[in-house]
């Protein structure tokens, strides 16, 4: 089971439970085994980010981890101490440059930069990485990730390892939407079904009308489509739900666009187990299951989104070629910064702007958060 500091640790329990009862039915003496007597392996790292709770405190994040569950204690760690994506596109000459970033990112990761840190603290980024021209900040960013884009729109390798990635998706949309106004193609608008599910029909005293499909189509939840996508033949999407994972078309699964049909979209797969094979998917029912939303609404639309940026916690698990980390806001829980500088291949495919909200540069320093408490039983 890959990823598995970012599950909650009772998605395991109820695992163990289910396959205790499963394989444990004639043997009630052996009852005590986790997950029926059946080896499980996690893979993870504990650096990275923990399970998404929202409005979640530090102390609520920690209890959800695999290493606060009872299943841990019977848990036997197995170290993996070669960081293969940085060594494994090092020559020779760049041996000792490459194992001083692998141990500044694991430091950083376990809050040993700048002393202890635990919780916030503030960290400085090696200048050699940093973006520091005072012109055009966002366009040298993008140049830097995705030079000669208009010679490369039909080239899906270009964008199988590139990404633009910060903390959250009010930064994302602007960059997207900067990089989609280069292509030259013409662009088509999906609008969504806006809907309020059937059982808020049933409560005598919900007033429907308060909520008409213009506040239905002006909501943007995190997880669902927005009302309205615009899209263009050769940009990037990422698909937003499982629809297939026998086919490799899972949550964060990233694509090509190749046309725009009214009711169905072809795309190719350029990340993930299926690189290349071809997919249509059509638009699909989502309901929000956000709590802050009072009601239960349904959206039809397609599962994507344009995914030239992303956010850092949809790139977790990904290996790139080419980053650039835009913090125009602090990352803001355990492991984000970690994730998002680790992603690279190489130092020199990595690129950090720090900004402010008025779009000026502010300074080499930004906030790193680390929890120590997830690593005291590791």
């Amino acid at each position: 089971m890959d990823e598995a500091p970012m599950v909650h640790k009772h998605a395991f329990e109820a695992l163990d439970r289910s396959m205790n009862d499963i394989f444990n039915t004639q043997r009630n003496g052996d009852s005590h085994m986790l997950f029926g007597g059946k080896v499980i392996v996690f893979g993870g790292d504990f650096r990275q980010i923990m399970s998404v709770i929202p409005n979640a405190g530090r102390q609520d994040i920690i209890n959800a981890s695999l290493s606060s569950s009872y299943i841990w204690e019977k848990c036997k760690v197995l170290r993996l101490t070669r960081n293969m994506r940085l060594t494994a596109n090092s020559g020779s000459s760049e041996i000792e440059q490459t194992r001083d970033f692998a141990k500044w990112i694991l430091d950083l990761g376990e809050g040993k930069v700048v002393g202890d840190n635990d919780g916030e603290a503030v960290i400085e980024i090696p200048h050699d990485i940093l973006i520091t021209d005072r012109v055009d900040l966002i366009y040298v960013l993008i140049e830097f990730v995705y030079p000669s884009i208009l010679e490369n729109i039909n080239n899906s390798a270009y964008f199988q390892e590139r990404a633009i990635l910060a903390p959250k998706n009010e930064v994302i949309q602007e960059i997207n939407d900067c990089l989609m106004s280069l292509f030259p193609e013409d662009e088509k608008e999906y609008l969504s079904s806006d809907m309020l599910c059937e059982s808020e029909h049933l409560h005598d005293e919900f007033d429907k009308t308060l909520y008409s499909p213009d506040v239905l189509n002006g909501l943007k939840l995190s997880g669902i489509s927005i009302h309205n996508i615009l899209l263009k033949v050769g940009v990037p999407i990422m698909l937003l739900r499982n629809i297939d994972q026998k086919s490799g078309l899972c949550n964060g699964t990233r694509l090509r666009v190749l046309t725009l049909g009214n009711r169905v979209i072809e795309a190719h797969v350029i990340s993930g187990s299926n690189i290349g094979s071809r997919t249509f998917f059509p638009r699909m029912s989502l309901t929000p299951t956000d709590k802050r939303i009072p009601f239960k609404f349904q959206r039809r639309q397609f599962p994507i989104d344009v995914c030239f940026a992303m956010t850092i916690n949809k790139s977790q698990g990904q290996s790139l070629s080419k980053v650039g980390l835009f913090l125009r806001q602090p990352v803001f829980t355990h492991g984000q910064l970690y994730v998002a500088l680790s992603r690279i291949k190489s130092k020199q495919g990595l690129k950090v702007l720090i900004m402010d909200d008025d779009d000026d540069i502010i300074d080499s320093k930004i906030m790193n958060v680390v929890y120590k408490e997830v690593f005291s039983n590791i």
